[in-house]
């Protein structure tokens, strides 16, 4: 989910952030620019948010604080606004059999109301964009990134047949209730969101306006994302954050939390250069799809699958206390380059930097020790498994 802006104390590239799949790699661009605004963009104002261009929006890179929003996330519940995000409907005759030609996703045993992450590929198996998919009935309810999205609609109907029908939701905003007490909050306001569990959604009501909520986001925390019509927005959003335990959370601590629960960021950690395999995101092609192929790029996906990519994503330990960033160098104990970090910052939950990247395959196991260049300073690090921060979503069986 995007580019980074400055935004105080944890640096410029604390505030990128979005899905259940991260925000892609639309920036802070430029004053020139025209900027949309969110349904909730008087509402942010009003309640103290720093607005700055993200993925063609003015949206909230802070509130009080990165560090307290990140903090307080990880303890009780924030509200985040990820309207920018593109929802769509596609819907048509076969459409889980045309989807499945361009994502490696079981698309026709898909269950009802269960989202499934997916990833959008081009010919050559690289990643256009990750996403999330949920059937609902004959339809499918897809959640883009948001400066992806108009790219992501393009490749899709050009790609689909001509029976396949894509529609941008326009009219609906998606809000994010995150953290360990995000059901409390909820459940008080939407009877009944208790009941879902980790990646499962329902149509639920609200003051007499139609919701979609599905327990999923991008923290590593329990919580839920819900798509209402955006004139009910602010409504909603006042609801949540009259409860004590909930407060609005902006970007910032959306990417420093992402970036804790080992979580990647499209345009970032993710793009058509990178593929499923190299990504560790295998988990989204099942054992039908690996013996059946038949999605875009799979001749490359399934040599990679079988022989081992030429990179790996991994999660980096830093001995020193300052941050390395987005760009730094991966070198190997000869000097040689070997990779790139693609994510990197401050951890306010471990009190340490953290940092993801790319690097040669066979150096990719935990524990192997290599440097890292940043602006001529070399930095110690050891490769280690992520997520940094452990997952705490809500599993069946699992309390709430």
């Amino acid at each position: 989910m995007s580019r980074e802006v400055h935004n105080g104390p944890t640096d410029e590239t604390q505030a990128r952030g979005t899905p259940y799949s991260g925000d892609p790699q639309g920036g802070a661009g430029t004053e020139a620019e025209r900027l949309d605004k969110l349904p909730l963009d008087a509402w942010h104002r009003e309640h103290g948010g720093r607005m700055v261009p993200f993925a063609g929006y003015e949206m909230p890179v802070q509130y009080e604080g990165i560090i307290a929003e990140h903090l307080w996330t990880r303890e009780n519940a924030g509200l985040f606004d990820v309207s920018h995000m593109g929802q769509l409907l596609i819907h048509g005759r076969s459409v889980d059999i045309a989807l499945e030609t361009l994502m490696p996703g079981d698309f026709q045993a898909a269950a009802d109301m269960k989202p499934k992450y997916s990833l959008l590929l081009d010919e050559d198996g690289g990643i256009i964009d990750d996403l999330m998919a949920t059937r609902r009935g004959e339809d499918f309810y897809v959640v883009v990134n948001g400066a992806t999205k108009h790219g992501d609609i393009a490749v899709l109907e050009a790609r689909l047949p001509g029976e396949v029908v894509v529609d941008h939701m326009r009219e609906q905003a998606l809000l994010a209730l995150q953290g360990p007490r995000a059901a409390e909050v909820l459940e008080t306001i939407v009877p009944g969101v208790s009941d879902l569990s980790f990646m499962q959604g329902g149509p639920f009501h609200w003051q007499g306006d139609n919701l979609w909520i599905s327990r999923s986001g991008y923290t590593g925390e329990d919580g839920f994302e819900i798509s209402v019509p955006a004139n009910a927005a602010p409504a909603l959003a006042d609801a949540i954050t009259a409860h004590e335990l909930a407060k609005p959370i902006g970007l910032g601590a959306r990417d420093s939390l992402r970036l804790e629960a080992g979580l990647p960021l499209y345009g970032h950690d993710l793009d058509t250069a990178t593929t499923p395999v190299m990504a560790g995101l295998t988990f989204a092609i099942n054992k039908r799809r690996r013996a059946e192929g038949g999605f875009a790029g799979a001749l490359r996906i399934l040599a990679e699958l079988e022989n081992g990519p030429p990179q790996k994503r991994v999660g980096f330990e830093i001995e020193r206390r300052q941050p390395v960033r987005e760009g730094a160098l991966v070198l190997d104990g000869d000097g040689n380059e070997v990779g790139k970090i693609t994510s990197g910052g401050f951890s306010p939950s471990l009190q340490r930097p953290i940092a993801m990247g790319y690097v040669a395959s066979h150096l990719a196991e935990p524990g192997t020790a290599l440097k890292l260049e940043q602006r001529s300073k070399l930095f110690d690090a050891r490769v280690t498994a992520m997520p940094f921060v452990p997952h705490r979503y809500h599993r069946k069986g699992a309390a709430a």
